[in-house]
């Protein structure tokens, strides 16, 4: 059985990987969140949360779960903390995302989403990516209006993940967010071409088998 190309979605805060992950799903794509499964996975596997409270002490557990403002404000703080907490965190979501992958057999492609495709190292994962991008100031405004904090914290946050430059040089595929252009259009071009390619591993993994016949 042929496994599913597996495309990575990534970009800066305020770039709209949730959006073009949603047109995905509308289109009946699926797509793996790393950030929301992050999340299920520091609130419901013991393995990781007892890693996290060695590390952070129970404190940072509540009733409601994980508090992530306040270990958001410990980690970025403190970077080496941050370096600590990943190498918890990003292993098991990735043991978890090839379980999804498994589960998800016989799709033609799946979709992983994660701001720090790179920093995590999940673009190891992945067959292409695409980069979703804007200029700085679009996304510091929209994130400013999304979830109402100062540009200046925007900036901080943007501080942690690789310069969109960089980014734009390892991708396969860049859609730009802020040129007025119908978003749906653009992800559908590049869906086609993924597709496209699937096709030819396909062949090509047949030709190879076929030349093996004696």
């Amino acid at each position: 059985m042929q496994r599913p190309l597996i495309i990575g979605i990534t970009g800066g805060i305020g770039s709209g990987k949730s959006t073009l992950s949603g047109l995905l799903r509308a289109e009946g794509y699926s797509v793996y969140d790393t950030d929301l499964e992050a999340r299920r996975l520091q609130n419901e596997h013991s393995t990781i949360r007892k890693k996290i409270v060695d590390l952070f002490g129970k404190e940072i557990y509540t009733e409601q779960g994980l508090n992530r403002s306040a270990l958001g404000k410990i980690v970025f703080a403190k970077p080496e903390l941050l370096v600590k907490l990943n190498a918890i965190v990003h292993p098991m979501v990735m043991e978890d995302f090839n379980n999804w992958v498994v589960n998800r057999f016989p799709k033609k492609m799946l979709f992983i989403e994660s701001a720090i495709l790179y920093e995590s190292g999940f673009n190891k994962l992945v067959d292409k990516v695409i980069l979703i991008t804007a200029a700085e100031y679009v996304r510091i405004e929209r994130v400013v209006k999304r979830d109402g904090i100062t540009p200046e914290h925007v900036r901080s946050r943007m501080s942690h993940q690789l310069p969109e430059a960089e980014k734009m040089l390892r991708a396969d595929f860049v859609i730009h967010s802020d040129d007025n252009q119908p978003l749906a259009g653009k992800m559908r071009k590049i869906v086609l071409e993924l597709l496209e390619i699937r096709t030819q591993k396909i062949n090509e993994a047949i030709s190879s088998r076929d030349n093996l016949v004696y």
